[in-house]
């Protein structure tokens, strides 16, 4: 079980799969800091470590279920010449529930901004609900991705538990963030129109390359932070 410990490949594939799990769990960060702020303040931290702990529990479980996860792309019933399998309506309701999310949450926003609507208040636990069902579908394609690189289900479950602790780390300061910075908070949200968008797209059978997706969500985070920047220099000025 431990003969990996000793192969420089085997280190190698945990290396790449971390990295894989941290990027590709930028998407889930996002959602769980809106979600999150909604809660008190004194019920956020808890939320943000029991969600993920939940999320990880969960992609444990789907590694080790890597031949069922197989049956997953079966076709389930056909539209026309395209088959529609299990996988194919997670990705679509996922991405359904995120554009309803973030344009609920776009919406509130903007009409609060300006006419001071009191928003109700989710309860702790279907916080919890929502970041766990979300991480199904985000998960999806980093559990997959995870299984082709490597054979090893140790290593598998080595790279999930850190990725999963550095977002832990992560979570807090970048939730922090969102929420004093309004346009970066409102940025988030059509990061998150964005991925929902692309998985309705991927359960069609239409290929949209991750890279572009994270591409344009650097760029418009490097342009958001020049912005930022710029308006702390004047204020500094001012001062």
């Amino acid at each position: 079980m431990f003969s990996w410990i000793v192969d420089p490949n085997a280190w190698l594939a945990l290396g790449t799969l971390t990295l894989l799990e941290i990027v590709l769990g930028i998407d889930n960060i996002i959602f769980l800091t809106l979600v999150v702020a909604k809660l008190p303040e004194n019920q956020r931290n808890r939320a943000r470590r029991t969600g993920l702990l939940g999320a990880m529990l969960m992609r444990l479980a789907l590694l080790t279920l890597a031949a069922w996860l197989s049956h997953l792309v079966s076709p389930l019933f056909y539209l026309g010449a395209h088959g529609i399998s299990a996988r194919d309506l997670l990705l679509l309701f996922g991405g359904l529930f995120l554009l309803w999310k973030a344009t609920t949450e776009i919406y509130e926003t903007l009409e609060g901004a300006e006419e001071h609507i009191v928003r109700r208040t989710p309860s702790f636990w279907s916080a919890i609900v929502q970041i766990m069902l979300l991480d199904i579908v985000f998960s999806l394609d980093s559990v997959v991705t995870a299984v082709g690189l490597s054979s090893h289900l140790f290593i598998m479950m080595a790279a999930v538990v850190v990725a999963v602790l550095v977002m832990m780390g992560a979570a807090r300061p970048i939730g922090n963030f969102v929420e004093d910075h309004p346009s970066v908070k409102m940025l988030a949200l059509a990061f998150l129109l964005l991925v929902g968008f692309t998985l309705i797209l991927e359960s069609f059978a239409i290929d949209v390359p991750k890279g572009y997706i994270y591409f344009a969500m650097f760029f418009s985070m490097a342009v958001e932070a020049l912005n930022l920047l710029r308006q702390s220099c004047a204020v500094s000025e001012r001062k």
